[in-house]
């Protein structure tokens, strides 16, 4: 039986993105094993499991154990693919490969998001480009998920490059309807009115995500329109600053911290537009979500964003630091009418087909299997 390794830092990165390729291959007569740091969750499709010690930083000491984890895995079993995610799971794995001298492997490593790209620290490309560029030496194939790191890397890495639109958005998360009176109630459960404006921005409190920074462009806002509202669904990595600052700008009717949901594409159909202020993404998933439902969005200038928002079209494209800006693209949609977000709507319809797992999922089998 053919066999296949996914590697990863964490055991929720498979339940967040994985399962639909694990799924392929273990109905495609493939035995599937996963690497990852164990975080004791149940993944499915999956034969077997090993807990390996990948670091998410520079831990010297720890990303030698996991090397040394890694190493011992590849002396005692084999495999006709590996495929490596996440910058430390992928590299450290691709490393203990490359020493391990296997044969008749396929490696292939997935991109979710360069720690180098345009604006960020001189380290990051000191260190981690240079990483990626010598292993990609020993990379067979090297799936990139939106064109800024498409672009370096067909230019720079001696290796197959490819370009796929993300890991797939699922359309089952949004098999579901909900009618007036659910929008409604939804709403009245957060203490927001049928006819309040809300804005959304799901995603962990975070300093890359920048929610104190958004907190910070909005408040004049937010006290001169008392109907607008923002919903910050996600877990809090920031020991409660952003609440506490919130508080501060008296705006704890206005700005809702939602903690982790289950229920975010139901928060996305009652919101009327999604923020996003991130300096660094990949491919955002939160913007898919948004796309998919219609909603017009403002969002930083940044690697992921780009791709997803087609500015003046489906939403609006703002310098990194331009709070001013920030603000009177939320008051142009705040303003528009009927026709103008109808218009919106149709133009996130055309755009998301590309990103469907309907659509992706083929094409990252196929360049497994190339």
């Amino acid at each position: 039986m053919k066999r296949i390794l996914f590697a990863a830092n964490l055991e929720s990165f498979f339940i967040k993105f994985l399962i639909p390729e694990l799924k392929w291959f273990k109905e495609n007569g493939y035995e599937v094993h996963i690497a990852a740091k164990s975080e004791d969750i149940d993944i499915p499709y999956c034969d077997r499991k090993y807990d390996v010690d990948f670091a998410r930083d520079l831990n010297i000491k720890q990303n030698i154990r996991s090397y040394k984890q890694l190493k011992e895995i590849f002396k005692k079993e084999h495999y006709d693919i590996i495929s490596c995610h996440t910058p430390f799971g992928g590299a450290i794995t691709r490393y203990a490969a490359k020493k391990s001298h296997l044969k008749d492997t396929k490696i292939v490593y997935m991109a979710h998001g360069f720690h180098f790209y345009k604006g960020a620290p001189l380290f990051n490309w000191l260190v981690f480009y240079n990483v990626e560029k010598y292993l990609a030496k020993y990379t067979d194939n090297l799936i990139t998920i939106n064109l800024d790191d498409y672009e370096i890397a067909k230019k720079k890495f001696k290796t197959n490059v490819y370009y796929v639109k993300g890991v797939g958005l699922p359309e089952e998360k949004f098999a579901f309807e909900m009618t007036k009176q659910d929008k409604i109630n939804l709403r009245k459960s957060l203490n927001i009115k049928e006819k309040d404006f809300v804005m959304i921005y799901p995603a962990e409190l975070n300093k890359n995500k920048r929610q104190i920074w958004l907190i910070e462009a909005v408040q004049d806002l937010l006290k001169q329109n008392k109907n607008m509202h923002i919903l910050l669904p996600g877990t809090d990595s920031m020991n409660g600053a952003c609440q506490k600052l919130v508080e501060t700008k008296g705006l704890t009717d206005q700005i809702h911290f939602l903690g982790f949901r289950e229920d975010v594409p139901k928060l996305l159909n009652i919101s009327n537009l999604l923020l996003t202020t991130s300096k660094r993404e990949g491919l955002p998933v939160n913007v898919m979500e948004a796309i998919y439902v219609g909603l017009p969005v403002v969002a930083t200038s940044c690697r992921g964003n780009r791709d997803l928002i087609k500015n003046n079209k489906n939403g609006y494209i703002v310098d990194i630091d331009d709070k001013e800006k920030f603000v009177k693209k939320i008051l142009k949609v705040y303003k528009m009418d009927k026709k103008e977000i109808e218009k919106i709507k149709q133009e996130d319809k055309n755009i998301i087909q590309d990103y469907l797992l309907s659509n992706v999922l083929k094409e990252i089998i196929d360049i497994h299997l190339k």
